[in-house]
């Protein structure tokens, strides 16, 4: 014993050493070894035993458990039967002894520890176990202790880790599920006998404005007065100890919900009390009650009594969110749906005392999320089969979720309760898709709660309602999203306004116009208030609340022009004719609007508030610029039907906005506002493409502008919108119109002029000019480079998919750009800027003009690239110039991917040289570096190479085809893929997941397709027995060494002598050291795979050696292991 003390001691201050403050972390290692290998020690857990019962220092008692819960979980099968059965007395013995005066973390952890004997030995060895937790539970002085260790029962053994096997799993979850009713009846008995102990003792409270509240609305919920007047009893007040019981048993109840199915178990007796305690997250008297007595602890006594109801509420939410309900437990939920609903009226009800929304401030915050959880489950997962249910009232419920919504405290739980109406108008727009018959009628029972919901969500995004609301919102800082606060709020509002449209339109388009034609004609009347100063033009409106009165308005006129334009794709289809005069009025308003913006550019106009009233102005030109692109789907289909009948009207439309466009086309004008012009532009061009656009005299002014060289550049994403809409206008086919109306060769004409204005510049240089002596500076140069590309890019881009003609036309302007660039390229491959910009502009073309470059200059592209590319230049790229030259690398790869994958023979000569690149200059390079940088790129070329030229490697023949006797294809070029397959072998040593995902599936894909691990398996014999193996040294991230070293000694000649060996082998070890855990079940499906080339080997040879190889298991578990592998040669289905 005066070791086992003197042991104590040593400990004791060992542990007070570690965690002062001044122990160096160098004396921290050392003692932390000390108390590892002391750990480890055969027989340490009967000093930690000593120690437990004989220590009050709470490191020492974590350190103890510790090595017990180490033993337990990692050596328990070496340790001999007597230590066990000593451990399983002991450790429930100390905790029984101690459990209250022991600190909550420790016999928190001592539950845990004896919980995982429990895992191990349940019911075999341990029979009493869980007997003794109902013990525990049924005697009032242990009660807490048994909930503690019930509910920590259920986290372990219900939901276990991955170290327990599949079948014991599956054992230990039957076996609580045959506990499962025994349990909730001691639960239900534990929390009805403190309710009813409480409610006998609590004195009857006078009348309230609260109590008895059993109106209309309620009698439709509760299927009987008397669960009415049940429900409105008061709620009793509990002392502490039976607050602690209850919070146990809720906690207990919470989590066996979680996983145990709906079923007769769940009794009507429980849940019927679950909401007598939810209740108490509702009781604002008791709250109040607690506040005005004054002391803290009637304080912590209503946060208490708070958290019952949270507590309730979540066991109540584990039920709700279970999708698969029997038919006999239908009833119960209705029943629970009814009682929530009762809860909901109660905190929703207006009276004398509060208001709803001051009721919702004074609960506690995790109630009403709680409460928010319960009624998005509700929506989302039951209302399809509780909605047919006579006595379930939907419309009422909807009628308080309409309160509930509109009167949230917080803008989250707004934003909340804004998702649960999206959800049920996706539900009643489903449900409509799906009955056409019933439309009418099931709009009829919705339609006055969807306009009503349609009328405050408008009025909750509008200043002139809501402005004290809205100004609390931030709309400067970007949240994950790239959205502000308020960006947010407005996003997530006209939601729910478009699908309102989408079921009502007539309803929405009547609600939404008139609003926005108040608010337009404040706008449009401002132009009586602009009077002339020395310095321009000047808004006449000084007074501050006439400022603050415009401000609230123009920000209401921005919210609805969004809004307007957010129903646009409502006009359009099949709905066109029948709702055209809605949208011709909507899209003749917001031309004239954009029109008067442009005309007297109030976006330049003083004003009395220039930092409010100014970004204002500009906002609402620029959202009527936006709102009224949205609608270019609609004028394009407008321009089917004009075409058709010639109508004038059609004409003044285009023509009217372009006149609006083209002043904003300026240098003089903000981004903001410019960039909405030029998108608009691109919409007429793209989308709309009229035939007469081109001769308006407002576009004959753009085309000018952009092409006369003396004018100023817009800013970058400007100038390129231009040109791409200008571009577009000269390529796209009209609508309509036969191959021969399309003037063509007038349009390739002014084509050609468009492209080489705009390339002027960059077509003048020379290779020289980037060597001395230089006509320019450099900088100089790569500006021109850069705007030229960016432009010319754009174009290319953005006609990649459209007719032959197009492109041919394209290309042909293009031209001589192209072969400037392609001679500059040499010059300017030290630039990697440059070289980035060349590359992107080369990429674009092989994807979308490759055809119309035609084959020899395509061939004198790429071989341009791979002489320029040496080892030299690429380990320059990717070791010395960071980011930007590993994007050239990347690009010059994707490049070759374009090629690798064009069909024929055309570019089947570049494959050595393009397999020597990737194998010999650049795998070099990266293999070993940690940086994911440019290996996506080569291990997708590589698997386009595999994929696409598989003959390349396997020639098949006639006579192997006929002959099904002989192998069926000839291997060629065997070093080149053997280089291939070791390259993605290396790869799956390496940490980086998306990468080893990346080429699991594309060893995959390349199985499905053309059978690949039976090509590895057939065609790697005994000249790769001298291969170098792929585990020199070992993987990052895995704490052993893999045993690709026994590659030699498998006895089947498949795994002994193929590389498909290596492959199966390193998967497997990766399952072993869970260092890509993620992967499992792909890892699996691979191994399966590869293994069932040849089952008999893998079980037969590779298996054993496999085990023999493995480190930390001895010969028995190594047995163990090898036996528990079954022979099923058929692969499970995967779980849907």
């Amino acid at each position: 014993m005066a070791s086992e003390e003197a042991s104590l001691r040593a400990l004791e201050s060992l542990m007070t050493e570690f965690f002062h403050d001044c122990t160096t972390n160098e004396r921290k290692r050392e003692i932390e070894e000390l108390l590892n290998n002391f750990a480890q020690q055969i027989g340490a857990w009967r000093f930690c035993l000593y120690f437990l019962s004989s220590t009050r220092n709470d490191y020492v008692m974590m350190y103890s458990l510790t090595v017990f819960e180490n033993l337990i979980n990692k050596m328990w099968l070496g340790v001999p039967s007597q230590d066990k059965m000593e451990i399983r007395s002991c450790l429930p013995k100390l905790l029984l002894a101690h459990h209250k005066t022991l600190p909550y973390f420790v016999r928190n952890k001592l539950c845990k520890v004896i919980v995982d004997i429990g895992r191990q030995d349940w019911p075999m060895f341990y029979h009493d176990f869980f007997t003794n937790i109902l013990q525990l539970i049924q005697s009032p002085v242990t009660t807490p202790l048994g909930l503690i260790m019930l509910k920590t029962t259920s986290e372990e053994l219900a939901c276990p880790r991955e170290d327990l096997s599949v079948a014991r799993k599956e054992e230990l979850r039957k076996l609580l599920l045959d506990q499962v009713q025994t349990v909730l009846g001691l639960l239900t008995g534990i929390l009805e006998t403190v309710w009813d102990k409480h409610s006998v003792t609590a004195a009857t409270p006078p009348p309230s404005p609260t109590s008895g509240e059993s109106g209309d609305l309620l009698s439709n919920l509760l299927q009987s007065p008397s669960s009415a007047k049940l429900l409105s009893q008061p709620i009793p007040i509990l002392d502490a100890e039976s607050e602690y019981v209850c919070s146990l048993a809720l906690e207990c109840l919470a989590h066996l919900f979680s996983w145990i199915p709906l079923s007769a178990s769940i009794t009507p007796s429980l849940l019927t009390t679950i909401f007598h305690f939810a209740r108490f997250g509702c009781d604002i008297r008791a709250r109040k009650m607690a506040s005005v007595n004054g002391s803290s602890q009637n304080c912590v006594l209503g946060q208490e009594r708070g958290r019952l109801g949270v507590l309730a509420m979540s066991c109540i939410n584990e039920l709700m969110s279970k999708n698969c309900v029997p038919v006999e437990f239908e009833e119960y939920l209705l029943r629970m749906f009814q009682q929530t609903f009762y809860l909901l009226q109660k905190i929703t009800k207006d009276n004398n005392a509060h208001t709803v929304k001051s009721r919702l401030e004074e609960l506690d915050e995790s109630y009403i999320e709680k409460f928010t959880d319960f009624l998005r489950l509700f929506v989302s997962v039951h209302l399809r089969r509780i909605e047919s249910y006579s006595q379930f009232p939907v419309v009422e419920f909807l009628t308080l979720l309409f309160k509930y919504t509109f009167h949230q405290p917080t803008h989250e739980g707004y934003f909340s309760c804004l998702d649960i109406w999206t959800l049920f108008l996706d539900y009643l727009t489903s449900k409509i898709r799906s009955r056409l018959g019933d439309k009418e009628a099931v709009l009829n029972r919705y339609e006055d709660a969807l306009v009503l919901l349609l009328t405050e969500v408008l009025n909750r995004i509008q200043f002139r309602y809501n402005q004290a609301q809205l100004e609390e919102l931030d709309d400067e800082t970007l949240d994950d999203d790239q959205q502000t606060e308020w960006q947010r709020y407005l996003r997530q509002s006209l939601e729910v306004v478009a699908k309102v449209m989408e079921l009502l339109p007539t309803h929405a388009f009547s609600t939404l116009f008139p609003v926005l034609q108040d608010n337009l004609e404040v706008y449009l009347g401002l132009q009586q208030f602009i009077v002339t100063s020395g310095s321009g033009h000047r808004l006449n409106i000084t007074a501050e609340n006439d400022c603050r009165r415009l401000h609230c308005s123009l920000r209401d006129l921005s919210s609805l022009l969004q809004a307007v334009g957010r129903l646009a794709e409502y006009f359009i289809g099949d709905v066109f004719a029948a709702r055209f005069n809605d949208a011709l009025t909507v899209v003749e308003r917001l031309v004239k609007v954009t029109l008067y913006g442009s005309q007297i550019k109030l976006y330049n106009i003083e004003t009395a508030v220039p930092s409010v009233l100014k970004p204002d102005l500009i906002d609402v030109h620029a959202q009527s610029l936006a709102a009224l692109q949205a609608y270019s789907h609609w004028l394009a289909q407008y321009c089917s039907e004009a075409h058709r009948q010639n109508t004038q009207q059609f004409v003044t439309l285009i023509s009217t906005t372009m006149d609006a466009i083209t002043p904003l086309i300026s240098t003089k004008v903000q981004d903001k506002l410019l960039l909405s012009a030029c998108h608009l532009l691109v919409s007429l061009a793209t989308t709309v493409r009229p035939v007469f656009l081109i001769s308006i005299p407002a576009v004959q002014k753009v085309f000018n502008r952009i092409t006369d060289a003396s004018a100023q550049r817009l800013v970058d994403k400007a100038q390129v919108l231009v040109c791409r809409a200008l571009s577009n206008i000269l390529l796209l086919p009209w609508p309509n119109l036969p191959e021969n109306e399309q003037q063509w060769p007038v349009r390739s004409i002014n084509h050609a002029s468009l492209i080489s204005a705009l390339s002027r510049d960059y077509r003048n240089l020379k290779p020289d000019t980037v060597t001395p002596p230089r006509k320019m500076p450099l900088d100089d140069t790569k500006v021109i480079i850069h705007q030229t590309l960016s432009v010319l890019e754009d174009i290319v881009e953005n006609i990649s998919g459209e007719s032959t003609k197009s492109r041919q036309i394209c290309y042909q302007s293009l031209q001589e750009s192209v072969q400037v660039s392609l001679a500059l390229f040499p010059a300017f491959i030290h630039q990697s800027d440059v070289t980035d910009e060349m590359l992107s502009f080369f990429l674009t073309l092989f994807r979308g003009l490759r055809v119309q470059m035609g084959v020899p200059f395509t061939e004198q592209i790429i071989q341009t690239f791979l002489n320029m590319f040496t080892r030299e230049q690429l380990a320059e790229s990717i070791l010395h110039e960071g980011s930007t030259g590993c994007r050239v690398v990347e690009k010059f790869l994707k490049i070759l991917q374009v090629v690798v994958q064009e069909p024929g023979q055309v570019f089947k000569p570049f494959l050595p040289s393009i397999i020597a690149l990737c194998m010999e200059q650049v795998y070099p390079i990266i293999a070993e570096r940690p940086s994911p940088d440019v290996k996506t790129e080569l291990f997708e070329l590589l698997f386009r190479m595999l994929h696409h030229n598989w003959r390349y490697f396997f020639k098949s023949t006639v006579l192997a085809s006929v002959q099904r006797g002989i192998a069926e294809e000839q291997m060629e070029n065997e070093p080149q893929f053997s280089a291939i397959m070791q390259a993605f072998g290396q790869s799956f040593l390496q940490p980086d997941i998306h990468l080893f995902k990346q080429n699991l599936f594309y060893l995959e894909t390349l199985n499905t397709k053309q059978k690949l691990y039976h090509k590895v398996s057939a065609h790697f014999l005994e000249s790769h027995l001298h291969v170098e193996p792929w585990d020199q040294g070992q993987p990052q991230g895995l704490s052993q060494p893999h045993a690709l070293h026994s590659l030699h000694l498998c006895l089947q000649k498949i795994f002994r002598t193929t590389m498909l060996f290596q492959f199966v082998n390193v998967l497997l070890q990766v399952l072993v050291h869970k260092s890509h855990d993620l992967l499992q079940e792909e890892i699996g499906i691979a191994i399966y795979n590869m293994a069932s080339v040849d089952f008999d080997g893998f079980f037969a040879a590779f298996l054993p050696e496999f085990l023999t190889s493995c480190n930390g298991v001895d010969a028995n578990q190594k047995n163990v292991l090898g036996r528990n592998f079954k022979m099923d040669r058929v692969r499970r289905a995967r779980p849907g």
